[in-house]
């Protein structure tokens, strides 16, 4: 589930649709590509709704290589398959524009700006995490990462958990993972239990069933047996972690904490969950997709070639599945099995989300002024819910800092 919709894009600023397919300028060589949705990479801070935005100015306003109409077309697209939305509304653009090498050329230029800044950030961090001064600045951002999950975590619940189905699919979720029920296992069960419920008529037509096949037909298969059996080198364990998790990453880029924790701090035991509030605030600091979080994570465990390893697992499945999933998109829009399996991996996406959110809750605030922090951060966003939070993050940082001449 997006963390933003059609109506995030304005409408009224734009030429009607007609008039823009009229107006389109000449598809756009592969550097014009590349130079556009790099700089997008370097500065598009704000989440996913923000990159819409911004995507929208550039391609359709500014450039007028798309309409507003194919804009949003590809924009549902994206909402349909799993994965980082902005990034793969990214290359769905430059497949549009260019074919495969203009989806390759596209998406690679949006990640690689924060995948370097976030590479270098983790370095420093590997390096300085243990002076007192970054731990306090650490214990300034943390409560605020944790007022910007929570607040994710109802947005997307008002809007994702739509009927009882939904419901009850997300607090059973959320119950057997506390329970440590694999993540995969509970995402693609509560997708089967919700859709069933939605059509339960197949029963009675035995010639339907072969429709509730038609979804699961493009879902990626879990690759857990795969991750736990090759374990040769570090770095190709964290490429087959990471893979595993960008193909069935369904909803908000925080979900990926759930996976995380799983897997590298419950099962793997790999990271801390400390280390993995770091690396979540890292990713929210920096501009360009939020998911370059995996390469925070992937230098901390394995070096460089971790954190290459991490960033071409988590982005991989997005270049795969959006020109595979181009032909079946009517289909897929009118199935009322994929919309019933989509509700139900959204609604197991924010019990795992809830879940992660009290476990790093209860790890994080731990005082009167970490609590303190998380509520006023938490009243800003909901009050206010398009401050951009980095300049929260940074005010958590100096209160941090400030504490500690108090201290």
């Amino acid at each position: 589930m997006p963390e933003y919709t059609k109506e995030d894009l304005e409408p009224e600023s734009l030429l009607d649709a007609q008039d823009q397919e009229t107006q389109l300028s000449a598809k756009p060589q592969l550097w014009e590509l590349a130079v556009v949705f790099a700089k997008l990479g370097a500065i598009a801070f704000g989440g996913p709704a923000a990159h819409v935005a911004q995507i929208d100015l550039e391609v359709v306003q500014n450039r007028r290589w798309l309409s507003r109409e194919k804009l949003l077309d590809l924009l549902s697209i994206s909402n349909l398959i799993p994965g980082p939305n902005s990034t793969e509304l990214v290359i769905h653009v430059g497949l549009e524009q260019a074919g495969i090498l203009g989806a390759i050329v596209a998406g690679a230029s949006f990640i690689i700006p924060a995948m370097l800044l976030v590479w270098g950030l983790a370095i420093v961090y590997v390096q300085y995490q243990t002076i007192p001064t970054v731990g306090w600045l650490l214990y300034g951002v943390k409560p605020v990462i944790i007022a910007i999950v929570t607040q994710a975590l109802w947005k997307l619940g008002r809007s994702g958990l739509k009927n009882a189905a939904a419901w009850s699919a997300g607090i059973l979720v959320l119950a057997l993972y506390f329970l440590r029920v694999n993540e995969i296992v509970l995402m693609i069960g509560a997708g089967i239990a919700v859709t069933l419920v939605r059509n339960l008529n197949f029963l009675k037509n035995p010639k339907s069933l072969s429709s509730v096949l038609f979804p699961f037909s493009f879902f990626p298969l879990p690759l857990s047996a795969v991750t736990t059996e090759i374990m040769l080198r570090p770095w190709t364990a964290v490429f087959l972690s990471f893979l595993k998790i960008g193909s069935v990453l369904y909803g908000s880029g925080y979900v990926l904490l759930a996976f995380v924790q799983q897997e590298f701090v419950d099962r793997n035991h790999w990271l801390t969950s400390q280390q993995l509030l770091d690396a979540v605030a890292i990713g929210q600091f920096t501009p360009g997709p939020v998911l370059t979080t995996a390469t925070f994570i992937g230098y901390i465990l394995a070096g460089n070639l971790g954190a290459i390893a991490a960033t071409l697992g988590i982005f991989l499945p997005a270049f795969i599945l959006v020109p595979a999933i181009n032909p079946f998109v009517s289909k897929l829009r009118k199935s009322s099995w994929t919309a019933g399996f989509l509700d139900g991996v959204n609604a197991a996406s924010i019990g795992l989300m809830a879940a992660v959110a009290w476990e790093l809750g209860r790890g994080t605030l731990i005082d009167i002024w970490t609590i303190a922090v998380a509520i006023a951060s938490l009243t800003i966003l909901l009050k206010f819910p398009k401050v951009n939070s980095a300049w929260l993050i940074l005010a958590g940082g100096a209160i941090g800092w400030l504490l500690k001449f108090n201290q």
